[in-house]
């Protein structure tokens, strides 16, 4: 995966399926549908939907934590928090045509998904960030460029997704460390002119794409 990842968030106002028409139109193809203290039968409607939705745009839908949601509604991927389904109990539900990445906070995090079978990681945060609970340590630039090192020397190649706090201009600088993308929620809702942004934060991410 590279690029820009979405991940959803409903606000005053916008929907979950709102923020995932915006950043469609921006060209974004990868989102993940998160959503939080929701029963799972909601999450699996809206995931229906926004599968739909994606197919429209040739775009992949990413299911947060929710292995069973991702297999009924035929999604791209799940994604696995630290706390979920390790990847290779994930694989066995699955099987091999699903993407599956899990969140790490470390190299000992991303050691281990590389060898439980994690097609990508998300890494962060970045910075401290209002859309998520229970927040790892802050990783910053220089853990960033610490832990990508760390992966180069010991031969990971996995596509890491820098995420957590990330701000338009904090791109270049995350991108040089190695990073295969980037993970947004806020910095694209709160914008005036979200679909805009999204195609700017897109043509910044190309840009330094390496």
């Amino acid at each position: 995966m590279n690029g820009l990842l979405f991940i959803t968030h409903q606000t005053e106002k916008y929907s979950y399926l709102d923020t995932v028409y915006i950043v469609l139109e921006g060209g974004c193809h990868h989102i993940q549908l998160r959503m939080k203290d929701v029963s799972p039968s909601d999450i699996e409607k809206t995931a229906m939907q926004a599968k739909e939705i994606c197919n429209g745009y040739g775009a992949k839908l990413y299911i947060d934590d929710h292995v069973a949601i991702c297999k009924n509604s035929s999604a791209a991927g799940v994604h696995l928090g630290k706390l979920d389904m390790p990847p290779l109990d994930a694989r066995k539900i699955l099987g091999a045509g699903f993407i599956i990445g899990g969140t790490a906070n470390t190299y000992e995090d991303i050691y281990r998904l590389n060898n439980e079978g994690a097609d990508y990681i998300g890494l962060g945060p970045f910075r401290f960030t209002t859309t998520k609970k229970n927040l790892s340590p802050i990783l910053g630039l220089s853990g960033y460029k610490n832990i990508m090192q760390k992966c180069r020397e010991s031969g990971i190649n996995l596509p890491v997704i820098a995420i957590g706090g990330i701000a338009t201009n904090d791109i270049p600088e995350l991108m040089a460390t190695g990073v295969s993308a980037i993970a947004l929620s806020s910095s694209i809702l709160t914008a005036k002119d979200p679909v805009g942004e999204t195609k700017k934060i897109i043509e910044t991410i190309n840009k330094y794409q390496k």
